[in-house]
């Protein structure tokens, strides 16, 4: 596995006696991907679970149906720039060019590049409803994540996307510069070990976007918590696809958005 610790840089702060220092900074580089030697998407990311990380993009972007449709990853590269070449079924491959786009990926949109509004907002099957968790699920879960999301803790400067297990406790936890691609790591990370998506549920800490929706539903997730209150938009999509979608805020009980409450 790639790993990149954080680096250090110095700084001086401005004040009226000015004081030298230092912070760890999150690593970031470029990861280009092919598919069968064609290139497809260009993304800045942290460089860690990177074999994750494609997984997962080819899942919840649909270029693949299942993991039995990716043959093979080959990770290359160091320091600022990877390469991943990625082997996939003829008939992924056949889908994959009659959708194609050239997406030059930045770490806070993962639209960008789209060329039509289909591709933005893209017909998807509604999931079958999922049981709502149970509350206690949800007791210190801003602490526990706290506690696994050692790559953030020196730079500060990571979203996490994690899954929680039906008792509560978090089995999964993967990082990045950019929220989507942290999630796009936990699919792939759930698709290598066989975690039912629908056993526990997902947390992402960042914005929940309306893609973040798309790639949860692709991966079949029952439910989808974040940590960051979801816009209209992203509320009107999970409950159209039966994505249990929930709000955990700082200072206050989890609200459920979706389903739609009974009055």
């Amino acid at each position: 596995m790639i790993t990149s610790a954080p680096v250090s840089f110095e700084y001086r702060e401005i004040n009226s006696r000015p004081t030298l220092g230092s912070s760890n900074l999150a690593h970031e580089a470029a990861l280009a991907i092919s598919y069968n030697g064609i290139n497809q998407a260009v993304m800045m990311m942290s460089p860690e679970h990177l074999e994750d990380f494609v997984r997962g993009f080819s899942l919840s972007n649909g270029f693949v149906g299942s993991v039995d449709e990716l043959y093979d990853i080959r990770i290359s590269g160091s320091g600022e720039s990877f390469q991943a070449d990625v082997e996939i079924s003829n008939r992924a491959l056949w889908a994959l060019k009659r959708s194609r786009r050239q997406l030059a990926g930045t770490s806070g949109c993962g639209i960008c590049g789209v060329e039509a509004i289909e591709q933005a907002l893209p017909q998807l099957t509604a999931l079958s409803p999922a049981p709502i968790p149970n509350a206690a699920s949800f007791k210190d879960l801003r602490h526990k994540i706290s506690t696994v999301q050692h790559a953030a803790r020196p730079s500060g400067a990571l979203h996490a996307a994690l899954y929680v297990a039906a008792n509560g406790d978090i089995s999964l936890c993967r990082e990045d510069i950019g929220r989507h691609n942290a999630l796009d790591k936990l699919i792939g990370a759930m698709s290598r070990s066989a975690t039912d998506p629908r056993a526990g549920f997902a947390v992402v800490t960042s914005r929940c976007s309306l893609e973040l929706i798309q790639k949860a539903v692709r991966a079949r997730f029952g439910t989808l918590v974040s940590l960051s209150a979801p816009t209209a938009l992203t509320v009107q999509w999970a409950r159209r696809l039966n994505l249990n979608l929930i709000h955990i805020p700082h200072h206050s009980a989890p609200r459920l958005y979706s389903p739609a409450p009974i009055l």
